[in-house]
């Protein structure tokens, strides 16, 4: 279905119009809410390839290798082997169909297996109904709530905090190995 691999400098045109549509970008990054121009998408780009204790992957489309949005980990700390799980998909056709939790099962796998990290966590907007559903899938589990932390289209609502550890990922049927 989709598979993973380094973003190129070359592909900040294909953020254009996914972080021009409100909806797209409705439950992600705060920063995408203020990206106008493509300068500003180049620029916001340029510094995503280079961010330091991060992993950027591209989601490609299997069969045709076209990029359709972006995934990995933040802010990756290896003296406590922890890092914040992304994901953003801005080709709505591929929205629905089990991409989310797939990819969020690679990543984790990435996380857990090759960069070694014990707790990978993620923040969620409350009705963001089908990535939570995705994270749950993924082995996710609830450990708060951030109340009114995220403000769009003039309605705050709340984030809520999850996270998987490496040994709850492992075990038989929490979408690990």
């Amino acid at each position: 279905m989709v598979k993973l691999a380094p973003l190129q400098p070359d592909q900040a045109a294909c953020f254009y119009d996914w972080i021009r549509d409100p909806e797209a970008i409705e439950y992600s990054l705060s920063t995408f809410q203020s990206l106008k121009t493509n300068a500003q998408i180049d620029s916001w780009f340029a510094a995503t390839l280079r961010q330091e204790n991060c992993l950027n992957l591209g989601i490609y489309a299997e069969d045709t290798n076209a990029l359709i949005g972006y995934a990995g980990l933040s802010g990756i700390s290896h003296t406590n082997r922890s890092g914040e799980y992304f994901i953003f998909i801005g080709e709505k056709s591929f929205w629905g169909q089990g991409v989310g939790t797939a990819v969020t099962q690679q990543v984790l796998a990435q996380g857990f297996a090759a960069l070694g990290l014990n707790r990978i966590m993620l923040t969620v907007s409350e009705p963001n109904t089908g990535g939570r559903r995705a994270y749950e899938k993924a082995g996710f589990l609830v450990e708060g709530r951030l109340r009114q932390a995220c403000c769009r289209r003039g309605q705050f609502h709340d984030k809520i905090v999850m996270a998987v550890l490496k040994a709850d990922w492992e075990q038989p049927g929490a979408g690990g190995v």
